[in-house]
């Protein structure tokens, strides 16, 4: 097997989700054969946003031939990382570069894992939510969107509420009675919105 790791093993951050390696070869008569390619291992160590740290699988990309870079794809945003790389012959790898230990930036996060509607009376509706089960970064905030739809379909004026990324409900008032209205709503990372989730109601028509 090849006796030498590839060297100055280094880590440029695209964006939340890609990132490039690069490596410098190693000199072929340490391959002690043909020199097949280049492999890189890279796992995650741990979220940013949530410091649980679960089985740990490490992913492995080869590249194949005398390449001296690579890209990684599919990367979590908002969590750390470590990679190395080994060279590969007919009969094996070679050792391990040392770790490198890189962190993806912050990006937009998954939708809110839920939106319910309760206790409508004449003129408010009840709204709680659940938090993104991906925030994939610091939520900033939650952006609520919400217009009446009348009898025909059409839809009402758009009003848009800011709320805390620490809330979990919001009691709408000052609605009009026996009105349905739809909701849009999505959580927000400094990077910007996530996708949203709909849902409608209706105020009741008189006590």
């Amino acid at each position: 097997v090849p006796m030498v790791a590839p060297g100055n093993v280094q880590v440029h951050v695209i964006n939340s989700t890609l990132a490039k390696v690069h490596w410098d070869p190693v000199p072929l008569k340490t391959v002690r054969g043909h020199l097949q390619g280049y492999k890189v291992y890279y796992w995650k160590v741990q979220s940013l946003s949530r410091r649980n740290r679960r089985h740990v699988e490490k992913k492995i990309l080869t590249f194949r031939g005398n390449k001296t870079f690579g890209m990684l794809p599919g990367l979590e945003p908002y969590s750390s990382y470590k990679l190395n790389v080994r060279v590969v012959n007919g009969k094996g790898e070679g050792p391990a570069s040392p770790d490198k230990v890189f962190k993806t930036p912050e990006g937009v996060p998954s939708s809110p894992s839920f939106l319910k509607i309760t206790n409508p009376t004449l003129d408010s509706l009840t709204l709680e939510w659940g938090s993104p089960t991906h925030p994939n970064g610091v939520l900033t905030s939650y952006i609520l969107k919400f217009q009446p739809i009348n009898t025909t379909h059409e839809l009402g004026p758009l009003v848009e509420i800011r709320i805390p990324a620490n809330e979990s409900s919001l009691i709408l008032k000052n609605l009009n009675y026996s009105t349905r209205y739809k909701f849009y709503f999505n959580a927000q990372t400094s990077v910007g919105s996530g996708s949203q989730i709909t849902e409608e109601a209706v105020t009741i028509m008189d006590e």
